[in-house]
C-alpha cells in the first residue's frame, strides 16, 4: 500500500479510503490511486485487513428468483459495483425458501460477512420483522419498512404512470398480469396493483376484477397462459400490462399463436426494460430505471451502515421512466 501511495503521490490512508469504498475521495485523486494500483498489480490481503478492522471483505446479496432475467442483470450491476468497492459476494436465492433470510442474517451477526443485501417478497414473511438484533442491511424492492436501509422504485406511481400512458392512447380495457390473488401475493403485485386502480379511478372507469390477472410465477409461460385463458373466457381486453417484462413477452407470444397483432389488436406493455423486452417483436413499451444507479446506491448505503451502525434507517427512491415503443399503440 506505501508503494502504491508513492506511485500516486498520496498518503496510504488515502489509498486505503480508495480500496475499501467507504469514504469519498476526489474522482482525480481516486484516478491516481486506481492507475498506481493497475500498474504495480497490487492485491489487498483481505485477510490481513480482516485482522485489523473486524470485516471480512464479504457481503451476502439475496434474491427471490436468480434465475429471472431481472434479476439476472440487476446481479450483474450489484456484483460489478461490489468488486469495485473491494467486496467479494456471496449470493442467496430466497423466494420459495424465506427462511433463508434468517440464516443470512445469522452470518452477518456472527461476523462471516460484513452485511447484507435482501429483497423480501413482502414483509409479513421477512426475517428482519422481529429480530432482536440486526447486521448491517439494506432492503432493496417494494417491501416498505423503517427497520432498516431501503432503495426501491416508487411501483405506485411508475404502474399509475404506466396505466396512465395507456388510458392516453385510448385503451379502457386495460389487463395486468401479475395481481395479487390466493396463490401469488407479494408486496411488489400489490403496489402495482395499487398504481393501476389509482389511475384508472382518476379517469373514470370502473375497475373489473376480470381484468386483474394472477399468474402463479411472474415468469414467461405464465405471462402466456394468463392471457389466453382471460381471452378465452370472454374478458373485453384492449391492451395488457404485465407486470414484468418476461411476463410480457410471453404475452407476445401466446398472442401471435391466436393470430392477434400486437398492437395493432391488442397493445401490451411491461416493466423493468430487460433485454428480452428492447428485442421481443415488436419491442416493449416499458419501466425503465437506472440498474447501475440502484445499485451504486444500495451498495454506498450498506457502506455507511457498515461504518456506522447507529445511523438512523434511510430510504432512497430510484427514478423510472415510462419508456414507449412498438408494442403499444400510437398516439
Amino acid at each position: 500500500m506505501r508503494d502504491v501511495a508513492a506511485r500516486a503521490g498520496v498518503s496510504p490512508k488515502t489509498v486505503s479510503n480508495v480500496i475499501n469504498g467507504v469514504v469519498f475521495v476526489r474522482p482525480e485523486t481516486r484516478e491516481r490511486v486506481e492507475a498506481a494500483v493497475e500498474e504495480l498489480q497490487y492485491v489487498p490481503n483481505l485477510s490481513a485487513r480482516g485482522l485489523r478492522n473486524g470485516r471480512t471483505g464479504a457481503i451476502a446479496l439475496a434474491f427471490p428468483d436468480i434465475s429471472m432475467e431481472y434479476s439476472a442483470e440487476m446481479l450483474d450491476q450489484f456484483i460489478e459495483v461490489a468488486h469495485e468497492k473491494g467486496w467479494s459476494v456471496q449470493l442467496e436465492q430466497t423466494g420459495k425458501r424465506p427462511e433463508r433470510e434468517g440464516e443470512l442474517l445469522s452470518r452477518g451477526r456472527e461476523h462471516l460477512v460484513d452485511g447484507l443485501i435482501l429483497n423480501p417478497v413482502n414483509l409479513e414473511s421477512s426475517a428482519i420483522v422481529g429480530a432482536d438484533t440486526l447486521p448491517p442491511v439494506v432492503v432493496i424492492g417494494e417491501v416498505e419498512q423503517d427497520l432498516v436501509d431501503h432503495v426501491a422504485l416508487d411501483s405506485v406511481a411508475a404502474a399509475r404512470e404506466m396505466t396512465e400512458h395507456l388510458l392516453g392512447l385510448g385503451h379502457e380495457r386495460i389487463a395486468v398480469i401479475g395481481a395479487p390473488g390466493p396463490t401469488f401475493d407479494t408486496a411488489t403485485a400489490r403496489a402495482r396493483t395499487t398504481g393501476y386502480h389509482q389511475a384508472l379511478d382518476a379517469a373514470g372507469i370502473a375497475r373489473d376484477p376480470r381484468l386483474e390477472l394472477v399468474a402463479d410465477e411472474w415468469v414467461q409461460d405464465d405471462g402466456g397462459r394468463a392471457i389466453l385463458r382471460a381471452l378465452d373466457a370472454g374478458v373485453e381486453i384492449d391492451a395488457v400490462f404485465a407486470y414484468t417484462d418476461s411476463m410480457a413477452v410471453g404475452v407476445l407470444s401466446a398472442l401471435s399463436s391466436r393470430g392477434i397483432r400486437v398492437p395493432d389488436d391488442l397493445s401490451v406493455a411491461g416493466f423493468d426494460d430487460v433485454a428480452s423486452g428492447r428485442f421481443s417483436s415488436p419491442p416493449l413499451t416499458t419501466v425503465s430505471f437506472d440498474k447501475r444507479a440502484f445499485a451504486e446506491v444500495t451498495l454506498s448505503l450498506l457502506a455507511e451502515r457498515i461504518a456506522d451502525r447507529s445511523l438512523p434507517p434511510r430510504a432512497v427512491v430510484i427514478e423510472h421512466l415510462v419508456v414507449p415503443r412498438a408494442s403499444t399503440r400510437q398516439s
